[in-house]
């Protein structure tokens, strides 16, 4: 009988049915896994449904009886992909999971730093504008993303869902991608990446993390940005040099950013 692990099902949340899983073999479910009881739980596995579990060199030797790697997500990072290919371990992936949700929140990330909708409703419960002499008030200053340029790094579905959103709201939609698609150049215009951190008003990461885009946002790139520019990432935390990031911030080259990935999750205390 087919045996299958699944190594982390607490990450993908308490509302899912496994019977359609549980019927195909001898399963056994982990709710988490630490890494260092990787090599443990994969050893007699025929087939691993993971989600931010990694699988690298270092581990999956010890795992005789791999033919197939599933991850419930559309990232792949976590996974020696050239490993597999090596020794014939299928990998496949959900590439349209979560598409509209995550768009969703990357622009949700971006209202909340154009309209600081959380920051004005703890003024408001604090008793700030019951305090205030005038009607009309606020104590942020509000961003209008009409006219404004949206600079879009990776323009695959998600990036396309952000994209479209963008577009909507009246906004001129720049993306970067190696294979420009029919519905991205209805909505966006197509250019260098140095000719979208120059003219982006907003940066919005939506890329894969390969080795050639680790640190993709460093000294460098950010030195060709607009002043002031708002940085959005909940693609890869590995997508940044964090302390670059930091040090724009500081400077205000980065008027601000908004990111839910981080190079080391959990996030740090000291991150």
């Amino acid at each position: 009988m087919m045996k299958i692990s699944l190594l982390d099902i607490d990450t993908l949340g308490d509302d899912l049915d496994l019977s359609a899983v549980e019927g195909l073999g001898d399963v056994t479910i982990y709710p988490l896994t630490l890494q260092s009881d990787v090599k443990e739980r994969i050893t007699d596995a025929d087939v691993l449904i993971i989600n931010k579990v990694k699988l690298n060199s270092q581990n999956l030797p010890f795992a005789k009886n791999l033919k197939l790697i599933c991850i419930t997500a559309t990232g792949f990072d976590n996974v020696d992909i050239e490993y597999c290919r090596e020794h014939g371990i299928a990998v496949c992936n959900v590439p349209a999971y979560g598409t509209e949700m995550v768009a969703q929140f990357a622009i949700g990330l971006l209202l909340e730093l154009c309209h600081h909708a959380w920051a004005h409703s703890a003024s408001v419960h604090n008793g700030d504008w019951s305090r205030s002499p005038d009607f009309c008030y606020w104590n942020h200053p509000i961003i209008e993303l009409k006219g404004k340029t949206m600079g879009i790094i990776g323009f695959g579905r998600i990036g396309r869902c952000v994209g479209r959103i963008a577009h909507a709201l009246g906004m001129h939609v720049l993306a970067t991608g190696s294979r420009p698609h029919p519905e991205g150049l209805e909505i966006a215009e197509y250019v260098t990446l140095d000719e979208l951190l120059t003219r982006s008003h907003v940066i919005s990461l939506h890329c894969p993390l390969f080795p050639e885009t680790e640190k993709l946002i460093n000294a460098n790139t950010i030195a060709k940005m607009r002043n002031g520019v708002i940085l959005i990432n909940n693609s890869r935390g590995g997508l940044l040099d964090e302390e670059a990031v930091a040090d724009a911030l500081r400077s205000g080259k980065i008027s601000a950013a908004a990111v839910d990935v981080v190079s080391e999750e959990p996030i740090k205390a000291d991150n």
